[in-house]
């Protein structure tokens, strides 16, 4: 496999209690503009993408109380969680990269505006967090 896999990022994640407060901070301080917000995964995630030029800035708000993220909030606070990169086909990506020695999540979850998403085994790529996505 090579590593032309990656298109470049489409993304980089914070996990945060509150989108409205977070807007606060982001939209309203910082000046970046909001590109849109939206439930996925069954009304489970709040997934708000703000513009920063050549990449997002996604705030996820886990929504209900059984959520992994609501305990990663718990341990860590609000901040960076993963960010994310293109692919032109996750479920490629899925099949191909368990043979470069990437470990992948057991399945593909949907992502922002309908896209797939996948995320990759921190042991795989020195502890960071990365999900990918794409069609």
């Amino acid at each position: 496999m090579e590593h032309s896999t990656f298109r470049g990022l489409d993304h980089l994640a914070i996990v945060v209690p509150d989108t409205e407060a977070a807007l606060k901070t982001w939209r309203d301080r910082v000046g970046l503009k909001v590109l849109l917000s939206e439930e996925v995964n069954d009304g489970t995630i709040r997934l708000t993408h703000l513009d920063l030029g050549n990449t997002h800035l996604q705030l996820v708000e886990p929504l209900v109380e059984d959520h992994p993220l609501k305990a990663w909030l718990r341990e860590h606070g609000s901040g960076l969680h993963h960010f994310c990169l293109k692919v032109d086909d996750v479920q490629q990506a899925f099949e191909d990269l368990p043979e470069a020695g990437i470990d992948v999540a057991p399945s593909i979850h949907q992502g922002t505006q309908g896209k797939r998403a996948l995320f990759l085994n921190p042991d795989s790529t020195d502890g960071v967090p990365l999900e990918v996505t794409g069609s």
